[in-house]
């Protein structure tokens, strides 16, 4: 998708040299892959998984869940605790504890130290580069679409990482493991071995033919069976999905549907005699997608009267309004989802960039202070940098501005930029101030030259 029509979650590519997780051949024929963000999304992910994560003797805030914008059904685990699931692997599980177990399959290779394919494994550099963006709304209004949005990357996502294809003796381990963790947080292991049994016939393609997850998590039938035979011995085989984890889930998938197909689709599929909630959420997204503004609107102020405390829903008609041109309309529905979610740093950046984009100066300071609270909990996001410069920029603050720009190209692997950024930052900065120093820290992680650095020390 182009940036000039964002998709309304916020999105990047990620230039991949090669998919260490797919055959040679075929990582060349995918050079690219489109990373979305969206704050309900991962929190609805995050609340299902974080449990597993516990019972696998993991960090929470340490395992970093990414969602793949691809229809392809596959996941897979990179060093760092980073977990990647496709949404076509969302949307091809058929119940919550479905998910969950295919998490749980992940998750074990995390915890097992699998990452050290055995093979030829390439290695797959991060490249973020712009594809279209929706929650960050737009710089569109700014005059400068390719510049948008960097996606939140860790500074980890920047060193080489290894995608896995495993063993079956890894796999094996991946799927006891999964039981394991899924029975110490309560959860039934019928949801891994059903996924499994629904695709058990993957077994009899070629390579090319599988579903790209199958290729890399080869499925045989006494694996299968040693699966079950486990599960099925478990004290909580019988558990159930809650009501509260259905509904999330069918949210989940009526906001992902909305915004990746097309808006004829969605209609067809979630039509007005459905009145269920999530039904009215994928329509509303279905009417923003064809630029029915007044209808989609309508349809999101229904489901507020519905569930006026859902920050999420705020969060989508400012975005709405926002890209329809109505920037000071969008800015009430901004405020009141920053309000109800507070520690939500994408919600912030919505509000900054949309006061930034008012044109009035009395409001810079606040969009510059939510900026600072977002990149404050995620001091990784370049979009967040990005605008932070703008503003700097607006104020008249060239220095500020100049280390904003210099930390976007810093996380977004851009270190030459991000040096020259620097370099002028410290020229208008004062001395020996934090900013300064940051500044400088910059210019030395960019690895310059021995005469690059000797003529740094000399300018002083």
């Amino acid at each position: 998708m182009s940036a000039a029509k964002p998709l309304g979650l916020f999105r990047a590519a990620v230039g991949l040299l090669a998919l260490a997780a797919t055959p040679a051949a075929h990582a060349q024929s995918q050079p690219s892959v489109s990373i979305i963000r969206d704050t309900e999304i991962e929190a609805i992910l995050h609340q299902e998984a974080d449990p597993i994560f516990v019972a696998a003797g993991l960090d929470p805030r340490s395992v970093q869940i990414h969602i793949i914008a691809d229809k392809e059904l596959n996941a897979f685990s990179a060093g760092g605790q980073q977990l990647f699931i496709n949404t076509g692997l969302i949307m091809a599980t058929k119940t919550p504890n479905q998910l969950i177990g295919v998490i749980a399959h992940e998750t074990g290779h995390i915890a097992g130290g699998h990452i050290a394919r055995s093979g030829a494994a390439g290695h797959a550099a991060l490249g973020p580069m712009i594809l279209g963006i929706g929650l960050g709304i737009l710089a569109a209004a700014a005059g400068a679409p390719d510049a948008a949005a960097g996606l939140v990357f860790s500074s980890g996502y920047f060193a080489e990482i290894s995608m896995l294809g495993y063993s079956r003796e890894q796999e094996a381990r991946a799927d006891q493991a999964a039981v394991t963790y899924l029975e110490k947080a309560g959860e039934s292991g019928r949801g891994l071995v059903d996924f499994f049994n629904n695709y058990r016939y993957q077994e009899v393609f070629d390579d090319e033919k599988k579903f790209p997850y199958f290729r890399d998590h080869p499925l045989t039938d006494d694996r299968i069976e040693a699966l079950e035979s486990r599960v099925d011995q478990q004290p909580h085989v019988g558990a159930v999905d809650s009501p509260q984890a259905i509904a999330e889930y069918a949210i989940m998938k009526a906001k992902l549907e909305g915004f990746e197909d097309g808006a004829f689709q969605t209609l067809t599929d979630y039509p007005d005699t459905d009145q269920s909630f999530p039904a009215g959420y994928a329509r509303a997204i279905a009417y923003y997608r064809q630029t029915d503004t007044d209808k989609a609107i309508k349809a999101i102020d229904a489901l507020i009267a519905e569930q006026p405390a859902d920050p999420y829903l705020w969060e989508l008609k400012g975005q709405v309004l926002f890209e329809a041109g109505r920037a000071r309309e969008a800015e009430p529905p901004f405020r009141k989802s920053v309000e109800l979610k507070p520690d939500a740093p994408l919600l912030r950046i919505n509000l900054g960039q949309t006061l930034i984009a008012l044109n009035d100066p009395a409001r810079l300071d606040e969009a510059i202070d939510d900026l600072k609270r977002a990149l404050g909990q995620e001091p990784d996001n370049s979009l967040g940098w990005r605008l932070l410069s703008q503003a700097y920029d607006t104020k008249g603050d060239g220095g500020m501005a100049r280390l904003a720009a210099a930390e976007q190209n810093f996380y977004l692997g851009q270190m030459l930029e991000a040096r020259t950024f620097a370099v002028n930052a410290k020229q208008l900065l004062k001395k020996d101030t934090p900013e300064w120093r940051r500044a400088n820290d910059i210019i030395l992680a960019s690895k310059p030259t021995p005469d690059q650095l000797k003529a740094l020390g000399g300018a002083g």
